[in-house]
């Protein structure tokens, strides 16, 4: 089967950008791929999934900003990651493992993501040429981030770290609440305010 590329659907636009910068697809794979995967929209603090649910989606964040979360044994929410345009995002372990979630997924705004079932990418692993280059990309590209994220939180300032996410995440500070950031950064909303005022000294 063969498929014009003018018809495939244009919503998909950065979700077959992004998949083409990964691996070699073809119109008529990455077609069949969009028709097992669907869009979906979560207004501001809704939740994409939450602890202790089977994952079985991995989502692609169209627009809009996605914020990952744990919770403590004390009850205490702890930000292990934002996700923003054009990113893929999950909890990976559960997904692969078939475990329950041990992570919370939150829009942080009105966000749009395009859905790709477990059932989309089996199918991608089975007939697609490079459906198992897919899967792996994905995963090790999260799995990259969060070694670099341990490593630095281990061997790099807070200011370090702070400058880091300003340029991983640029405007994060009109998007996001400042208690988040702090709890990303693994600082107290008072050691943030320390830091913004040091940089605003340096400017």
């Amino acid at each position: 089967m063969t498929t014009d590329p003018k018809n495939i659907d244009i919503s998909f636009g950065s979700f077959r950008n992004t998949l083409s910068q990964l691996i070699t697809i073809s119109a008529s794979e990455m077609v069949q791929l969009e028709s097992r995967c669907h869009r979906k929209s979560f207004l501001k603090k809704a939740y994409l999934s939450v602890e202790d649910q089977s994952v079985n989606e991995v989502f692609f964040v169209l627009s809009g900003l996605v914020r990952v979360t744990i919770v403590d044994r004390e009850g205490r929410e702890h930000t292990s990651h934002f996700s923003k345009e054009n990113e893929f995002i999950a909890d990976y372990g559960s997904f692969l493992t078939h475990n329950k979630a041990v992570y919370h997924l939150q829009a942080l705004e009105d966000t749009e993501v395009i859905v790709m079932p477990r059932t989309a990418i089996e199918w991608g692993y089975k007939h697609m040429q490079e459906g198992q280059k897919l899967g792996r990309a994905i995963a090790e590209s999260y799995y990259i981030y969060l070694d670099t994220r341990i490593q630095r939180q281990y061997t790099l300032t807070a200011m370090q770290r702070y400058e880091l996410m300003n340029e991983t995440f640029p405007n994060i500070h009109n998007r996001v609440p400042q208690h988040m950031i702090a709890s990303y950064l693994g600082i107290t909303p008072i050691h943030l305010s320390r830091i913004k005022k040091a940089e605003l000294i340096k400017a």
